[in-house]
């Protein structure tokens, strides 16, 4: 603070927050995680998403094996990864009763019946009114903002 500054301390690891390159080596880094993978990962940023089209038992166990992959993946690579912010949904109009039981790195991933990806609210049941309803409300709010101010004016 003011004219004081902090200690030196050697920093063997990491990017500076806020940088320019960090995203990019942020990628460069993580660019062997699909590697081994039988199922679908796409990342951005550091968001990333893993999917496949279940159609048997054994797609079931292609995605947990997978998942399995991609904890090994993390610790080999000191990645940490948060299974508690990671979900599960499955997208389909049938009735399915059966849950869904994925884990990551020995934590169950709860499932959700809607996730919010990109900007753009996905419902498991393929409907868009939760993102219609969303995107109006969010209209609504900016004309209300604009009006107020064009009435300052």
């Amino acid at each position: 603070m003011g004219e004081q500054l902090s200690e030196e301390v050697r920093v063997t690891s990491g990017v500076p927050q806020r940088s320019v390159l960090g995203p990019l080596l942020f990628l460069a880094y993580v660019n062997d995680i699909w590697r081994n993978m039988e199922s679908t990962i796409r990342l951005f940023a550091d968001d990333w998403v893993i999917y496949r089209k279940m159609i048997n038992t054994a797609d079931m166990e292609k995605l947990q094996n997978d998942l399995n992959r991609l904890g090994k993946w993390a610790v080999e690579n000191v990645m940490k990864i948060n299974p508690s912010k990671s979900m599960a949904i499955r997208f389909t109009r049938a009735r399915v009763k059966d849950p869904l039981n994925y884990s990551l790195m020995g934590t169950l991933i709860s499932e959700a019946s809607s996730c919010k990806y990109l900007g753009i609210i996905l419902r498991s049941d393929l409907s868009w009114a939760d993102q219609v309803n969303y995107t109006v409300k969010k209209g609504l709010e900016s004309t209300t903002f604009h009006n107020a101010n064009i009435n300052k004016g």
